[in-house]
Order: C-alpha cells, then structure tokens, then sequence
C-alpha cells in the first residue's frame, strides 16, 4: 500500500502534467476527484466556483488573495475559451489597458459574445466576470495577446467610449502614443462612416502633440464627404510632450503618471528644511535607528509544481509546518544581508549629504543594495551567484495585489527612464514619494523590492534634509494599502499621506525587543 507522501506525489505530478501545458483553470474533469481531493486538502489547489480551480502555494493562508491575482488573467484566458470557443473577446476599453501593458486585475472583466448571458459571474475575491451579448467586431479586427481575444488597437480607440478619456486619461494617451500614423484609424473611420468618432480621435491626438495626425485625419473624412467637427475628449491638456512614436507603451505611461501625481504630492507633503551642515550627528542618528529599520515586505510568484518539490514529497522530506532551525537559518541570513546593504546605503546618505546627486546615486547603487541583502545566501549556497546578476528575468506576482508589474523585458525599459526622472526632478518631496513607489511598482527584481525602495526613499529623504524614517510593522495594512491605491487607481495622495505622517511621529516606532 503506497504512503500519504507517496499518494501526494502522484497526485503532484498529475498537476504539473497539466502545469507544463500551460494550464492555469484546472476543470475538474482534468483530474481524477481522488487526485482533487489530495491537492485541495495538501493545500495546492483551491476552488474558484464550482468545477474550476486554480494551482496554489501550501503556505499561503485560507482567504489570502495572491494565487488568485496571480492567475487571473490566464485563468480568463482559459475560461472564456472553454466557456465561448473563439467566439470572444474582451471590451475595448480593457483590450486598450491590455495594449498598453496595463495588467491591473479588474473588479470586473468585461466580455463580449454571441453567446453572452448579460450577467456577471462571480470570482474569488470581489472580482468577477460579465459576459455581453453583443456581435463580435469582424476578424481582422480581433488579435490574441496572452491567450486573451483583443480588438486591435486602431480599432479599439474607434469603438472606445467618450467616458475613457477622463476616467483612464494616462492609457488613453499613451495608446494614442503608439500608433506609427494616422492610416489604420482612418480605415476604420471611413469604413463605419464614423464622422463623430473622427472628430473626438483627431482632438485626441493634438492633445498629445500629434497634430500632423489629427489634420489628416480631419482633411481625409471632409474630402470623403463627411461634416467633420475636431473635439478634444479630455479635460486638461497632456503633461507629456510625445516623440515620433513610443517604443514602449510603458515609458509614456510611466511619464504621465509622473507628471500627474507631483500636484498631490506637493500639496500634502512637508516643505524640505534643506540639507543640514552638521553632517556627522545626521550619520549617528541613521546608524541608531538601524534595529527598527529591519523592516520587510515580502513579494512572490505565482506557485508552479516543480520536480524537486515532488521528489521531496515522495521522499517523504516535504514539511509544510516548515522546519524550526531552516526558519531560525533563513532568518540569519536576511539580517546579515540587511546589515550589509544599510552599510552600503549610509555610504551613499553620506554622499548626498556632501551634495551628491541624489538621483544618480540611486542609480548607482541600488543594484549593490541588491547584492549586499542576498549575498549571505549566495555564500550559504541557497542562492546561486547568477542570481543576483541584473534584473528578473520572469515575472512576478505581488502579495495580495490587484497591481501586475509590467514583464521582465518591459523592465529594462523602464529602469533606466525611472532613474531619469528621478534625476531630473526638482523637488525632493516628489523624489521621496515617487522614487519609493515607482521602485517597486516596476519591481525589478524577485525579492527585496521593498526593502530596496525603502532604501531608496531614506536616500531621497536626506536629499532633501528630513531624518532617516523607518515604516514600522504596525503600520504595514495601511503602507500596503496606501501603495495598492498607487498602483492601481493612481492615487498618490494617500501614499504621500502616510509618508508625511511618518516623518512627523517618528516616536512610534519602536525598535524591536532583543
């Protein structure tokens, strides 16, 4: 008679059978129930309504909304393929979102198709989806991107609702930023007879900077015969002064976002006291609160079935308690990692201190924070040296986060224009608050974002001549929250709220016991 562990595995290997495929909704006819009912109960499955399931970590707690955030859009992918085969596809709105690398899980996914049942169905976590029966627009309309049916995007800008531009500004401009020319929007304006739609596409575009764009656009509907009437659908002109083409829907997004949240930002936030002249008692009191600033936000990925996990678990080595003295061990090393990198970090206060430019010495150390947090496990042989080299190189999920940081190729873009604004900036309020968020909005690396971006912001802080501020574990739901707000609704303002009002009760925290 084969052992728990035994049966475990088996069913472990009948998961990742359908893992390596691809497969994030697992329907329940994809495994046996006895296979079901091992892998829910061990933890590595979960129900998302009755007869699909998604694949989960064994340690992540019962509620916790990660492994469901982290499947989301391949899980809908799946879904709706299964649920209206080919006959599908997402909004034009949310197909523009997902065009300009804007990944953010949505409260509510809309869906059109012949077969809709115009009712929503209801998914973990306050999310759901609404299927409408509505005609599909023509083929050469529609593309695939990540498993996902799209309109293309020329066509998607002309379907787009009037109310998009002033509730999703920054993807709306940065959609218009993409397009090479003006020929595929007339195709499908001259096509639909679509005179209104041209007119508010050509204001669209002039707000932008693209006003060659919008007087073709305009000269071509009148020669064809249409009353053609130019109307800017947003409310404020673009911040962002637009090239030729963008390269990555990223970096226009990224500028804009910038530029939008100064205002709050320097609204709420305190006035700089300018640096200080006496540097060494500045030093003293950032090396006294090192033991309150042992701080750390964890990220990860979506959970994936490995080999070596199942051979643990045949062998009978997987523990999920987790074992006592490896905790104890991990926990050792972060700290020694966490030593090192606050070394390295007041070498570089010091610096800016002196009248070094905060932005580029950002730019040149991050990446040694980086090492110096998880070289003690490179040594201890947990991590290999590889893997401290450079950025991701996959993607990542964040704990308990709507909020999907853009892809490991989108990243390389965005890093070196982060840094670029962060060196331009004037104010060292917007340096303190958009250097921590952007940081691990982007989030450049597997692990460690948080304590990086916290880092960060305390270089950005003395730029700007406010003390070294820790961001105590008490207040972590709220730090969370505040930046979740950032992220995905792009609302600064709380974010830059709770910053402030940590400078001004730096008494609460408190260090830890010994």
């Amino acid at each position: 008679m084969a052992s728990p562990s035994a049966n475990l595995a088996s069913s472990l290997e009948q998961l990742k059978v359908l893992q390596d495929a691809g497969r994030v909704a697992v329907r329940a006819k994809d495994l046996s129930r006895i296979h079901r009912d091992r892998l829910k109960r061990a933890g590595f499955l979960r129900e998302v309504m009755k007869g699909w399931y998604v694949p989960t970590r064994p340690d992540e707690p019962a509620g916790e909304s990660t492994a469901w955030y982290a499947a989301f859009w391949r899980f809908a992918a799946q879904y709706l393929e299964s649920r209206f085969p080919v006959s599908w596809c997402l909004s034009a709105e949310q197909s523009i979102r997902i065009h300009v690398g804007d990944y953010t899980v949505p409260s509510q996914l809309l869906v059109r198709s012949p077969r809709g049942g115009n009712k929503p169905t209801p998914l973990p976590h306050g999310t759901s989806v609404f299927d409408l029966r509505l005609e599909l627009p023509p083929a050469k309309d529609l593309e695939r991107k990540d498993g996902l049916r799209l309109w293309r995007l020329p066509a998607a800008l002309v379907a787009c609702s009037p109310d998009a531009y002033n509730s999703r500004p920054v993807e709306l401009r940065a959609a218009f930023a993409m397009l090479p020319d003006a020929a595929d929007l007339l195709r499908q304006l001259l096509d639909g007879g679509h005179s209104k739609v041209a007119g508010r596409l050509a204001g669209a575009l002039r707000n932008i900077g693209r006003g060659r764009m919008a007087d073709e656009i305009i000269a071509t509907m009148r020669s064809a015969g249409y009353t053609c009437v130019e109307r800017d659908p947003f409310t404020e002109p673009s911040s962002v002064t637009f090239g030729a083409r963008e390269t990555s829907p990223y970096l226009g997004r990224m500028r804009m976002m910038w530029e939008r949240m100064r205002e709050p930002i320097l609204r709420v936030f305190p006035a700089s006291p300018g640096l200080p002249r006496a540097i060494a008692p500045y030093l003293k009191n950032v090396e006294d609160l090192y033991r309150s600033d042992a701080y750390h936000s964890l990220s990860i990925e979506g959970y994936q079935v490995s080999a070596a996990l199942i051979e643990r678990v045949r062998s009978g080595a997987w523990n999920p308690d987790n074992d006592e003295q490896d905790r104890k061990n991990r926990n050792a090393l972060a700290a020694r990692g966490y030593w090192q990198a606050f070394q390295a970090v007041k070498g570089r206060v010091e610096a800016v201190l002196k009248g070094a430019g905060p932005g580029a010495e950002a730019d040149r150390a991050h990446g040694i924070w980086y090492r110096e947090l998880f070289g003690p496990s490179v040594t201890a042989g947990i991590l290999r040296a590889a893997d401290l080299a450079g950025y991701r190189n996959g993607p990542v999920h964040i704990r308990k986060s709507m909020h999907v940081p853009p892809s490991r190729e989108t990243v390389r873009d965005l890093m070196p224009e982060f840094f670029e604004l962060l060196k331009a900036e004037a104010e060292p309020a917007v340096r303190v608050v958009l250097g921590h968020f952007f940081f691990v909005y982007i989030h450049p690396y597997y692990d460690g974002n948080g304590r990086v971006g916290r880092f960060l912001m305390n270089l950005m802080l003395a730029s700007g001549g406010w003390p070294w501020t820790v961001i105590s574990v008490d207040t972590r739901d709220e730090y969370m929250a505040a930046l979740e707000q950032a992220s995905v609704h792009q609302n600064i303002e709380s974010f830059a709220r709770f910053l402030a009002e940590r400078l001004a009760n730096p008494q609460e925290v408190r260090a830890p016991a010994r």
